[in-house]
């Protein structure tokens, strides 16, 4: 795939076939998210995966009821509603789950995180997987209560949790706005 088909065709995927993703596919995923550029090339970043349907489910559970207990209230009346419906899964049913780590407070880390996670939606694209990236899911995953039970390193930061799964079907674009230029002289 030419790059800006990839560009072109990458959406947000909520509906996922039972297929796995498996562990050399997700390292390729990942070898491209770190060669995106980083300040000063510190790579702030490292990875924690989960794979399964079950056990991210299981996740995904937990952070509905404890974001419906803690935040909801602060969401307009259709993210409630959405976070209400039982059938409402925040990882979406996928079979694999990437966190992209801030391993370092630098300034730029996040920044610099969050280019290492779309060269990893870019390359899942490319490999004919889809991707979400689930920012309903950090609050959560950020507590240190819950960072110790996933054993996630300490002092490091959740910026960017994207789940990746087989798409039943590559969601229609919703079209974009002409970009708003200013040229200065």
């Amino acid at each position: 795939m030419e790059l800006m088909e990839a560009i072109e065709k990458r959406r947000a995927v909520r509906d996922y076939t039972d297929a796995p993703v498996d562990r050399p596919r997700i390292e390729r995923l990942i070898q491209a998210a770190i060669l995106a550029p980083s300040a000063m090339n510190l790579q702030p970043w490292s990875f924690a995966v989960l794979i399964g349907r079950e056990p991210i489910d299981q996740l995904a559970g937990r952070i509905k009821t404890w974001l419906l207990a803690n935040f909801g209230d602060t969401y307009s009346p259709s993210i409630r509603a959405m976070m209400e419906d039982p059938t409402y899964a925040v990882f979406h049913h996928a079979t694999a789950l990437v966190m992209v780590l801030a391993k370092s407070s630098e300034p730029q880390a996040f920044e610099d995180c969050c280019l290492a996670a779309e060269n990893l939606m870019l390359a899942a694209c490319d490999a004919g997987l889809g991707s979400c990236w689930v920012g309903f899911s950090r609050p959560w995953l950020n507590l240190p209560d819950v960072q110790r039970e996933l054993g996630l390193p300490e002092k490091h930061h959740v910026v960017a949790p994207i789940v990746l799964g087989y798409p039943k079907e590559w969601p229609k674009s919703h079209g974009r706005h002409a970009p708003e230029i200013h040229w200065l002289t």
